[in-house]
């Protein structure tokens, strides 16, 4: 058969001109760290997550924050980790004020219970912040000194992605029960083949140690992060993303060498949990296939939800939670600044943002708190208890089920936390509760009210489908 002589032209050219698909199929990549932790001695560091009063005696491990730079095409973004219990919007703000050469930024926290406080709620009593505002500005500026080291690493990189399960590593406190066991890997390696960098994306609360612990610590996170790095001979930044619900790592089963069961609350127990994590990490990634991570599409939807917390009002009151309040007006996206003294009768809301990235092939949900598996796998319980507080409440749009990509991850306590996002018709406040218990179960006393949850599921299903 004769082959036309303009086809044997263009497949020469072909063969002679470099493959620009796989260039631009390549993005530039940076890790950085650093160590952010407080300096014990002057004045009590507190330490948050559970109960107040919680004064650190000891550094056992640092406070880090990690961050990856991802570079495509002039965009830039950043995601940056830090090994705190939250951190508000408005630092998230500072933050980007800082870098405006980026594309975006995403700031999270591993909701680390084992850190000082950087949300004021852990204080020594019910009426005092325990925030250190200074060390909060060095936490910020660790953030942004951090991300600009992570930029100048940068080198093209391929990237591959993986994901494992382990529904044993989770245990759920809350009915009913519903896991988000997944664990995301991602890994960068360089035109030598080495890895230059690893992303980890697991769903857990960092608390191990419990509530009894007085010593500084990152929890497990510190474990998985030391165990990759070791293994892999590279940076590694861990992410939480779903933890709502509650996954905790607390009440999980974890043996020694000898098949003893370790105790919660002992560093034994948090550092071979934290190995658990890391091998699980090491199975996503044995199982990583390449991913294209062009181009780049960034989206952010900032909004309000209404403060129906009674304790979160209290706490706004006497300037315990130290950000902007706003009048509700029953509109998720118009409200104006309060000002005055907050009373009872006046509507109160706070502003927050979701986002979502689509890199390529791999879309990336941003979340504002700690999310409860339900509503991010479309496992909203159907029909309702009959004894919720709102059993006919509509069953909210799931966040994954919003992601079309081929693969999926989310961060929570994404540029902000405002505590838990439960489902509406799972609320349960009032007597007689769900499931035939005699007292309510936790979660409630930790979210802004019943709202959030259909909000934020809005709000981000609105934000993926704008044109």
């Amino acid at each position: 058969m004769n082959t036309p002589r303009c086809f044997v032209f263009l497949l020469a050219i072909a063969c002679i001109v470099p493959t620009s698909s796989r260039v631009i199929a390549q993005v530039s990549v940076g890790f950085g760290e650093a160590d952010v932790s407080p300096t014990l001695g002057k004045t009590p560091v507190w330490i948050a997550g559970f109960g107040k009063g919680r004064a650190a005696t000891k550094i056992h491990d640092p406070i880090m924050v990690r961050v990856v730079v991802l570079e495509h095409a002039g965009k830039k973004i950043a995601i940056a980790s830090v090994d705190v219990v939250g951190l508000f919007n408005d630092v998230a703000q500072r933050v980007r004020s800082e870098l405006r050469d980026f594309t975006c930024i995403l700031v999270a926290s591993t909701h680390n219970h084992e850190g000082p406080d950087t949300m004021g709620l852990w204080g020594p009593n019910l009426l005092t912040s325990g925030v250190d505002p200074d060390y909060l500005k060095r936490v910020e500026k660790g953030i942004v000194q951090t991300i600009r080291a992570a930029d100048k690493t940068r080198r093209p990189a391929n990237a591959a992605i993986g994901s494992a399960s382990a529904p044993d590593l989770l245990h759920d406190n809350r009915e009913p029960y519903v896991k988000h066991d997944q664990l995301v890997a991602l890994r960068f390696d360089g035109a030598d083949k080495k890895p230059v960098g690893i992303v980890v994306q697991w769903n857990c609360h960092p608390e191990t140690l419990d509530s009894k612990n007085t010593e500084i610590s990152a929890d497990f996170v510190a474990f998985t992060v030391e165990y990759l790095r070791k293994k892999h001979g590279c940076p590694v930044v861990y992410l939480t993303g779903t933890v709502g619900g509650l996954m905790t790592s607390l009440h999980v089963v974890v043996k020694d060498d000898t098949g003893t069961p370790l105790k919660d609350g002992t560093f034994a127990k948090t550092k071979a949990y934290g190995v658990l994590v890391g091998k699980l990490a090491d199975k996503a990634l044995a199982a990583a296939k390449p991913v294209t991570l062009t181009p780049f599409e960034v989206r952010t939807q900032r909004f309000f939800a209404p403060i129906d917390n009674p304790f979160y009002m209290l706490a706004f009151n006497f300037g315990v939670l130290k950000r902007d309040a706003y009048v509700w007006r029953n509109d998720p996206l118009k409200a104006e600044p309060f000002k005055g003294q907050i009373d009872a009768k006046t509507p109160l809301c706070m502003q927050t943002e979701v986002g979502w990235l689509k890199l390529g092939n791999l879309e990336i949900a941003a979340i504002p708190g700690e999310i409860y598996p339900e509503l991010v796998l479309s496992k909203v319980q159907n029909p309702a208890d009959k004894n919720a507080d709102f059993p006919d409440a509509a069953i909210e749009p799931g966040i994954y089920a919003q992601m079309k990509g081929s693969h999926r991850m989310i961060v929570g306590l994404a540029n902000d936390e405002i505590g838990y996002i439960l489902p509406k018709r799972q609320w349960d406040e009032k007597a007689p509760y769900c499931y035939g218990r005699k007292r309510a179960q936790y979660g409630e006393e930790n979210s802004l009210g019943p709202e959030t949850g259909p909000i934020v599921c809005d709000m981000f299903r609105k934000m993926v489908e704008r044109k």
